[in-house]
Order: structure tokens, then sequence, then C-alpha cells
């Protein structure tokens, strides 16, 4: 998958206010509307850059679960040692 390249060379990721401002380049001739390959050029780019952003957050909640599982656990296991040292 090709990722899209301006010539103005958008750096860094694209936030919604940067995505209306995209200089897409008008069709030659007098033709009206944009460029078929760069449209679909920037299409990919937002998609890639939307799935990565998807698997980032699906990283962050498992995390979040297991840090959570680990809270849990050490809690269990602390009340369940205080109960049997006050035995």
């Amino acid at each position: 998958m090709t990722v899209y390249r301006s010539r103005q060379a958008l750096r860094g990721p694209f936030t919604p206010d940067r995505i209306t401002t995209v200089p897409l380049p008008l069709t030659r001739r007098g033709r009206r509307g944009y460029q078929v390959d760069d449209v679909d050029a920037l299409l990919h780019r937002l998609a890639f850059e939307l799935g990565k952003q998807s698997r980032q957050l699906e990283d962050v909640r498992a995390e979040n679960q297991r840090i959570k599982r680990a809270l849990r656990t050490w809690q269990s296991d602390h009340v369940a040692c205080a109960i049997r040292s006050e035995e």
C-alpha cells in the first residue's frame, strides 16, 4: 500500500483540522474536480493512519485490562494475607 505524499510534504499524523486543509491539486485542462490519483492516495493514507490508531487503542485497552486484573489479584491476595495474619 502506498502512502500519500504531496508536493507540499505533509509531515506527522493527520488531525481533523489538518485533514480539512490538505491541498489537493486540481485536474488539468480546465476540468472540474481533483486528480483521482491524488485523492485515492490521500484516502489510502487516511485509512492507514486510522487503522494504526485503532490498533494502538486496542493495545492500550488490552494493557488496561491486564493492569486491572493484576491489581484485583494483588488486592485479593493482600486481603487474604491480612485475614490469615489476624487469625
